[in-house]
């Protein structure tokens, strides 16, 4: 198992239990293997090894296994084990059929509705995608596509639209992270997400969702070229 340095976890509110914040750790650190196939589809996870390599108890560790399973990217077959669940193109043709609809709103919103302190996150987002792409860091941009998204949930202030985006992100993610080198390009994506980021920081609603349709349609393209191949 190949060990990676987990993003930040958010940070923990006032009076929240500190076995929150430990949760959202392993999560974040397991998502992250996941998603960039440190942990690869079909391997076998165990709650004891995980626990030991993170430095983690084995309860967070639970309990982000089972946000993770909620996700798809992990199987809990009771009795037997764990596992990291198949990558299915054909799955993820129906996935973008309800993340482009799910993105163009929350883009929109978050464009109409995101406070100056999101609006200069976004900015700064975008800046960073930017220079990940220049310097062909594909972890690094992982990461702020991650954060990207988790942003636009929040800047949208629509609860019902960020529960239902948080379940498809990270197959999304992981299915790019896969075949990028083949069928995709990391200067091209990373330009689409940059675009996005700055016409929500903008305020500009419309361009926003325009923006959103497009890198769906680019997601979509080599989606498909993976499915014909």
């Amino acid at each position: 198992m190949v060990k990676s340095e987990p993003t930040p976890s958010a940070s923990r509110k006032p009076g929240q239990k500190r076995t929150d914040s430990l949760t959202d750790k392993a999560y974040s650190a397991l998502e992250e293997l996941i998603v960039t196939l440190q942990l690869e589809p079909g391997e076998v996870l165990s709650e004891v090894a995980l626990s030991q390599e993170l430095g983690i108890g084995r309860t967070p560790i639970r309990e982000a296994l089972q946000r993770l399973a909620r996700e798809g990217l992990v199987t809990i077959l009771p009795r037997k084990g764990i596992l990291v669940s198949d990558i299915n193109p054909r799955k993820q043709l129906l996935l973008l059929e309800v993340r482009r609809e799910l993105e163009r709103l929350i883009a929109r919103s978050a464009a109409q509705r995101a406070t100056d302190q999101e609006r200069a996150k976004f900015k700064a987002i975008a800046d960073g995608i930017e220079k990940a792409s220049a310097e062909k860091d594909d972890l690094s941009f992982m990461r702020y596509d991650d954060e990207l998204n988790k942003l636009m949930a929040l800047a949208a202030h629509n609860e019902y639209a960020n529960r239902a985006i948080g379940l498809m992100h990270g197959l999304s993610r992981r299915f790019w992270y896969m075949h990028y080198k083949e069928t995709a390009d990391l200067p091209l994506t990373a330009g689409l997400h940059a675009k996005l980021a700055q016409a929500i920081a903008k305020g500009d609603g419309e361009a926003a969702a325009s923006a959103s349709d497009k890198l769906v349609d680019y997601v979509e393209s080599f989606t498909r070229a993976t499915v014909t191949s």
